[in-house]
């Protein structure tokens, strides 16, 4: 599993001239699902999400992390982010999820931080979306569990 995650002041989601999933200040997280992705990987994944001090203090040391700034996480599945690009001029998918899997994976993801108390927006898995955001620093960092 890859997650992309921006430090953002604003970002939304737009699927067919609608915005679906919108967010003022806290992060935008890129989700990637590998096709062993599982249990283990949602969890180690949601931890160090909500854990991760990626927003200023008063000192403006990064030392918060996005529970502590009351900030808001909108999560947005991007299979290419599991991409092979080490071969050739087009990219590789054979490390990536199934549809089926991907979306199980994706949607339970969302549901580990709802239940670690995050307020939570989402785009629509499989959709043709559109992603606005204002990086605040800006700040993006990538886990792969």
């Amino acid at each position: 599993m890859i997650g992309l995650i921006q430090r953002v002041s604003e970002a939304n989601v737009t699927v067919d001239n609608n915005i679906i999933g919108e967010i003022g200040h806290g992060m935008l997280v890129l989700l990637g699902v590998e096709k062993d992705d599982g249990d283990a990987e949602i969890e180690k994944l949601a931890n160090k999400l909500c854990r991760y001090r990626m927003f200023s203090d008063s000192d403006g040391k990064m030392n918060l992390n996005v529970e502590q700034v009351e900030g808001e996480i909108l999560v947005v599945s991007q299979f290419t982010l599991v991409a092979d690009t080490q071969r050739g001029n087009r990219p590789g998918f054979s490390r990536g999820a199934s549809p089926a899997h991907g979306e199980d994976i994706y949607s339970r993801f969302v549901g580990a931080l709802k239940q670690k108390g995050m307020r939570v927006q989402t785009g629509e898995f499989g959709a043709d979306m559109k992603v606005g955001l204002i990086n605040d620093g800006p700040v993006t960092f990538q886990f792969h569990v």
